[in-house]
């Protein structure tokens, strides 16, 4: 752990010295004011350098929970930005590099008198650090404030959904979706009240969990138990597990700690009145109408997340009605698996991308680098009969804060398509 630290601080460092070679242009060229600049500039570093070694030497883990979140997220906001100022000096000495290869052959091999140049006053370097400099300002202020502002920002979405298998009885039926709520990344608990509160307003059937209540540990979500209790439906809570769910993230001092920790988030769940869907499915009535509900365990088709998921066990003896929901988190597993082989399965219903909490959500056009990773990252896709809807989730892990994608909790209500 030490040594990560000292590798991850060390690769910071190369960045903040080659920042800083196209910085001192815009610097004072002396006094007092060009010694506070570089004052100011190099204490970043060292405090960047205090917080990992901290860190790396103590158990982060019982860090109070807004020390250990935001101060890493700034010192994280400020690299990404100056990488922007990378991009631009790594032009720049390209281009200086092109120019220096060229005057040196025309000054070996031309006896013509150099001709005086065209281009505006001002230093290439200096133009081009500029440039950085203002699309990293850009870019600092849009990630403080999607930590301030963007993070909490939830927005309901509802969608109606037509299904001309839809038994009569069910017709009308409305279902709410949560998912990837991260309860660790929260110091305080407003926002969660908020949502539950937002989520009890929309006179729900049914509310569905799609996974990722905690990052790590149980105790994340113990710690919100009074406000997870408050979330209930006519017709039932139902609930799955995610990949964070799991504890695979954090060192286990043993397998059976890992496994008791685990198991304490199913019957902390069980203690909020939820009922899990371990790999396994329910019948919901409504109005004499069945609808078959399926629930597996995380399974995607990313090979460094861990298949749990198993949907053999899941739909074993499962009695298959006009229509049916199965709830998934990893949305890989809709195109690798459900589409080909359970075609029986209506609607799924998934989460776990977070729209990668960066990226561009308006009418019309929607785009995150997390769709280069899945095809399915966001909102409704089909496949025939087959509809998938990918929940932009609830909180955020690693970086504690949104830009573009926003927080969501999804109202879906059912319509019988009529022929």
């Amino acid at each position: 752990m030490f040594l990560r630290a000292l590798i991850i601080f060390a690769v910071l460092l190369i960045i903040d010295f080659y920042v800083f070679q196209g910085f001192k242009l815009l610097f004072p060229s002396k006094g007092a004011g060009r010694n506070l600049w570089y004052i100011l500039y190099w204490s970043i570093p060292v405090i960047a350098l205090i917080f990992i070694l901290a860190a790396a030497t103590t158990k982060w883990n019982l860090w109070y929970r807004p020390l250990k979140i935001y101060p890493f997220a700034v010192i994280a906001v400020i690299y990404i930005s100056k990488l922007f100022i990378v991009v631009f000096l790594l032009l720049d000495d390209v281009i200086r590099a092109v120019r220096f290869v060229y005057e040196f052959i025309a000054d070996k091999f031309s006896s013509k008198p150099e001709v005086a140049s065209t281009l505006p006053n001002i230093s290439r370097i200096k133009f081009f650090t500029q440039v950085g400099a203002a699309i990293a300002g850009v870019q600092f202020i849009s990630l403080l404030y999607g930590m301030a502002r963007g993070a909490y920002d939830i927005r309901v979405r509802k969608v109606s959904l037509a299904f001309p298998e839809l038994p009569e009885g069910l017709d009308g039926i409305k279902i709410i979706q949560l998912s990837d709520i991260h309860s660790g990344s929260f110091a305080g608990s407003k926002y969660l009240e908020n949502a539950v509160s937002l989520s009890l307003d929309q006179g729900a059937d049914l509310i569905f969990f799609t996974g990722d209540l905690v990052n790590d540990r149980s105790t994340e979500a113990e710690e919100f138990g009074r406000i997870f209790e408050r979330i209930k439906a006519p017709m039932g809570v139902y609930s799955i597990l995610g990949n964070h769910d799991y504890g695979d993230y954090v060192h286990w001092d043993s397998l059976e700690e890992k496994k008791q920790n685990l198991q304490s988030l199913k019957n902390l769940q069980k203690q909020f009145g939820w009922k899990m869907l371990n790999n396994s499915h329910t019948y919901i009535e409504r109005n004499n109408s069945r609808l078959g509900l399926v629930g597996v365990e995380n399974w995607s088709k990313n090979l460094r997340f861990k298949k749990y998921g198993n949907m053999k066990d899941a739909v074993q003896n499962f009695e298959k009605q006009p229509f049916n929901i199965l709830l998934s988190h990893d949305p890989s597993h809709w195109n690798a698996e459900i589409t080909s082989t359970y075609q029986y399965l209506d609607l799924t219903l998934s989460g776990h991308t977070h729209g990668m909490q960066f990226g561009v959500d308006i009418p019309g056009f929607r785009w995150s680098p997390v769709q280069y990773v899945y095809k399915e990252w966001m909102d409704l896709y089909q496949n025939k009969s087959q509809r998938l809807y990918v929940n932009r989730g609830l909180g955020f892990i690693g970086y504690p804060g949104r830009v573009g994608i926003l927080p969501e909790i999804t109202v879906f209500e059912l319509k019988r398509e009529l022929a």
